[in-house]
Formats: C-alpha cells, sequence, structure tokens
C-alpha cells in the first residue's frame, strides 16, 4: 500500500489540523505506517526536529500521532510573519530569505532580501519555484510509508492563488490524492461553504474532491442527516463523517497572532491544587508572539491558572509573568512600554516577584540589544532585569538542548537569531536568573516534569503561595491521552471503511461537475 489523502477545509481552522491528527492515530493504531504532510505553513508556532530543522508545531504533533519522528519532509515550506507583510521563509527546516506575500504569492522578480543566509533559491517566481520541491519530499515519504495524510492550508477555492498553489488542490492534482473538505459547523453556514467549495473548483479539481467532514457537530445527528442527503443530491458526494463538538481537543495551533488578548483563548481548566493555594500565571501577549504553547505544560499542572493578558494591571495579581517568545523581539519591547507592561515588570523585579523570559522574551529582558537583522533598529536598550547583551546573527540557532537545571533533566528546542551574552546572574539553562527573574532561549523546557515541578515550587516560594506541585502529572502522557481521542473520534464518527478505500484507491470515479467551476 502507498496511499494517500488530503484532508483540505472551508476556511481556516476549520479543524485540518484536528482531523489529520485524528486519522494518522487511527491508521498508526491499526498497524498502517502513517506519514503527516503539509506542504505549506503558515505559522509563528514551530518547533524544531532531531536533524535540527524547523517545522510546524502542529506537523509535530500530527507526527507523535502517527508514532513517528518529525521530518523537515513533512514541511517542506514553513512562513514565519515578520511584520509589514513580509515573512520569513523556511525551506526544508532552514531560513532562506524574507519575502513580501506579494512576491511569495507568485509575482516573478521578488527575490528574498539582501543577506538572507544560503539555502534555497525563491527568485523568479516565489512559490511556482517551490512546486517541485514539495512533490519530491511527498514522493519521499510516499515511498517510506504505507500511507501519508496531507493537510491543505486555508480553503482551496482561494481562486485568486489557485495559479500558484502547492499546498491544496495544486498538492492534489500533481499527486493525485482523493481530498477530503473539512467543515466547522459550530460557525453556521456549513452547507453553503461546502457546497461553495465545489463549486468554485475547476472540473479537473472537483474530480478529485471525494466528499466532506463536519466538524464540531453538537445536538442529534438525526436533525442533520437531511440536510446531508440534500448535499448529496447536490454535490454528488457523501459525507464521510460528522464529528461531535468536544472540549480540549485542539492540537497545538498555528498561529500566535490569533490568540485572544483577553484570556478567553487557551485559558486552563484549573483543577484542584495539590496544596492549599492555586498559582496564576500571566502571560504577556506580546506583538508576533511565537511558541506560546511553551505554556500548555504550565496549564496542564493542576491548581495552576494560566491566562493571556496586554494590560499592566492584569499582572498585579499574578504570581508568575511569562514573557514569551516573539518574531519581533524589538517591536515587543517598544509594546511593553507603550503599555506599562516594561514598568509593571521592573517593580516586579524590584518586589522580588516572579516574571520568566523565554526566547525572545528572554532578549528584551537584558541589557542592550544589537539587531541589524530582525527589526534593523540598531543600538536598543532592553528591561535591564537580567545581566545580558543580545547580537542578533543572520544565522538562526536551531537546536535540541539538553541539561540539568534546579536539580532536574530537562530538554528544549532553540529558534533564535539572537545571540546572548550572559554576564552575570546564577546560570539557567542557556540563560540566567537574577532574584525571581530567569531568562532561557529554550522552549519547550517546562514540558520536563521534574525540571517544571521544581521551577514552580521556587516561583510559589518567591511568591508566598502555599501551592505545591502534583506529583504524578506526566505531560507526556496527557500529550498522548489528547491523541488518542482525536483517534477516537475519527474511529467512532467517521466511514472507517470509506476512508480505508479512499486512502487506498483514491478518489470515486465519475464525480459530478459542480457549476460554474473557477474562473478563467
Amino acid at each position: 500500500m502507498s496511499g494517500g489523502l488530503l484532508v483540505a477545509g472551508t476556511t481556516s481552522d476549520a479543524g485540518k489540523s484536528v482531523v489529520t491528527a485524528g486519522i494518522c492515530r487511527w491508521l498508526v493504531r491499526q498497524g498502517v505506517k502513517v506519514a503527516p504532510f503539509k506542504a505549506q505553513n503558515m505559522s509563528l508556532n514551530s518547533f524544531v526536529t532531531r536533524e535540527g530543522a524547523e517545522i510546524g508545531r502542529a506537523q509535530a504533533m500530527q507526527a507523535q500521532a502517527a508514532r513517528v519522528e518529525p521530518a523537515a519532509l513533512m514541511n517542506p515550506v514553513l512562513l514565519k510573519p515578520g511584520g509589514d507583510r513580509t515573512s520569513q521563509v523556511v525551506l526544508l527546516g532552514r531560513p532562506v530569505g524574507e519575502m513580501s506575500a506579494r512576491g511569495f504569492f507568485g509575482r516573478p522578480g521578488q527575490e528574498p532580501s539582501e543577506g538572507a543566509p544560503p539555502g534555497g533559491d525563491l527568485r523568479g517566481g516565489g512559490r511556482e519555484a517551490l512546486l517541485g520541491t514539495v512533490l519530491d519530499c511527498l514522493d519521499r515519504l510516499r515511498g517510506t510509508y504505507d500511507a501519508v495524510i496531507c493537510e491543505g492550508a486555508g480553503s482551496p477555492a482561494e481562486i485568486n492563488l489557485r495559479r500558484t498553489d502547492i499546498v491544496n488542490m495544486g498538492v492534489a492534482r500533481n499527486a493525485g490524492l482523493p481530498v477530503l473538505v473539512v467543515g466547522d459547523i459550530d460557525r453556521g453556514g456549513v452547507f453553503a461553504s461546502f457546497f461553495g467549495t465545489v463549486a468554485l473548483l475547476s472540473p479537473e479539481d472537483q474530480a478529485l474532491v471525494a466528499g466532506f467532514i463536519v466538524n464540531k457537530f453538537r445536538g442529534d445527528v438525526g436533525l442533520l442527516e437531511p440536510g446531508l442527503d440534500m448535499l448529496r443530491g447536490l454535490t454528488g458526494r457523501r459525507t464521510y463523517g460528522v464529528l461531535p463538538f468536544r472540549h480540549g481537543l485542539g492540537i497545538d495551533e498555528e498561529d500566535g497572532l490569533r490568540v485572544s488578548l483577553r484570556g478567553t483563548v487557551r485559558e486552563s481548566a484549573v483543577s484542584s491544587p495539590a496544596g492549599a493555594d492555586v498559582l496564576r500565571v500571566a502571560v504577556c501577549a506580546v506583538p508576533l508572539m511565537s511558541n506560546f504553547t511553551d505554556v500548555d505544560a504550565l496549564a496542564a499542572e493542576p491548581g495552576v491558572v494560566v491566562r493571556f493578558v496586554d494590560r499592566a494591571e492584569e499582572l498585579a495579581d499574578a504570581d508568575l509573568v511569562v514573557v514569551p517568545g516573539t518574531r519581533g523581539t524589538v517591536k515587543a519591547l517598544a509594546w511593553l512600554r507603550e503599555r506599562g507592561l516594561a514598568d509593571a515588570l521592573s517593580r516586579r523585579a524590584a518586589e522580588g516577584r516572579p516574571v520568566l523570559g523565554i526566547c525572545g522574551g528572554f532578549q528584551l529582558l537584558g541589557d542592550h540589544i544589537e539587531d541589524e537583522v530582525e527589526s534593523r533598529a540598531g543600538q536598543v536598550e532592553g528591561l535591564g532585569l537580567l545581566p545580558v547583551r543580545v547580537r542578533f546573527a543572520r544565522e538562526k540557532t536551531l537546536a535540541r538542548p539538553a541539561g540539568e537545571a534546579l536539580g532536574e533533566s530537562v530538554e528544549g528546542y532553540e529558534i533564535h537569531h539572537g545571540v546572548a551574552h550572559v554576564t552575570g546572574g546564577e546560570p539557567f539553562l542557556d540563560g540566567c536568573r537574577v532574584g525571581a527573574v530567569w531568562g532561557t532561549h529554550w522552549h519547550g523546557s517546562l514540558e520536563s516534569d521534574g525540571f517544571r515541578r521544581a521551577f514552580l515550587r521556587e516561583v510559589a516560594a518567591a511568591a508566598g503561595r502555599r501551592f505545591v506541585p502534583a506529583a504524578d502529572t506526566s505531560f507526556a502522557a496527557l500529550r498522548e491521552e489528547q491523541l488518542d481521542r482525536l483517534g477516537d473520534l475519527i474511529e467512532e464518527h467517521a466511514d472507517t471503511d470509506a476512508l480505508w478505500r479512499l486512502i487506498e484507491s483514491g478518489a470515486p470515479q465519475g464525480l459530478p461537475f459542480i457549476p460554474p467551476g473557477a474562473p478563467a
């Protein structure tokens, strides 16, 4: 077997990542050797593979769902927005330059910015130049695995971008993949979205769209079935599953820019604390926030309340403030100052109240920043809370470090252009600590259970809280449990026999054309 499937969506956030991960987990539990694939991803939430390649975290989690090691082949193109309508282009895990949206989406003549590091050539048409690389990666995966479950991006019916599409129907057409379209019924308008998506595709693209998956349904499926029957009559395509709404089933989101600044998104559901007190964590929702999933491990701890904030007064009752990673360290620093958050952080440090800076958040806590790469702002004064001087290098650091801190083993991953020179304080991972202020470049360190518990004990002591970390919280086990629930969702609420046939044999023959089709 060398099968495949493309999971597309009516919109962004329709549930493509979740469905892809669920299908991967369902297949691997059937003994199928399966891998995820997303040709092009736009995300500030990324991960470093063991080979030292940077890919989207969603693909890393899908690889975990498939019980395989994440690899650059699974996400050959990663776009990291940097403001001013430009993104850093990461090709096969390595940055190759900055490009504008106009240049990337197929306008010949747009080149990577001057001085971009080597590793790939995007000159002469942006995405069109990448299609060969994308198809080669997919072909290599299909030669190694029994099945490859591909995830699309946005909607396949983005008619303004179809000419240079390398992630939706462009991949499906070139690789001969059947396509399932996922729609989020919780948003409303799912039938119109399904019909309109198919009707805006060319006849050749429509021939690969096998059917639909309804996501986040609430209520009695029997009430939905007449609509599904009418949809089949209108399109000639069946619905392969109606997945019920379930809380807490999202895997790592692709884009930190969509995190709610009022803390209503990703706020933890708090279990009863093991000690007498809860611990309140405030995460500064800095511009171009990256790898905000670093705080997921904190939210997994019973008695820890995590929220995202953007006002100085919201730090007042926090026992720990986290300044997370960002694609724009200097921009985030200015934002903190404009909103009074910088002064609030300085007061916290003077009072011995805990602050943790991660990656870009660590850099801006230092004394001085020299940046001719990311912001090109030159010499910038930091907050001065840690004895650190940062110089931005053109070459990006991508690493998977491991070590010991607070008497516990810890692992993490690094993704940064800033090179930190620590001039004092106590060692803390690759950074330092002064009083109750900690700083490190290591993402993911809080997923190491022993280290996280030791760190939270230090935070509780500094905050004067009678908080005790639970002795048995395993973040890795919670991740596995979540991925198993995604597999259960597919196994229990999708037509898995029909899915299997689709993966193995491709789209059904003779699917009807739905007018008007794509514009000429």
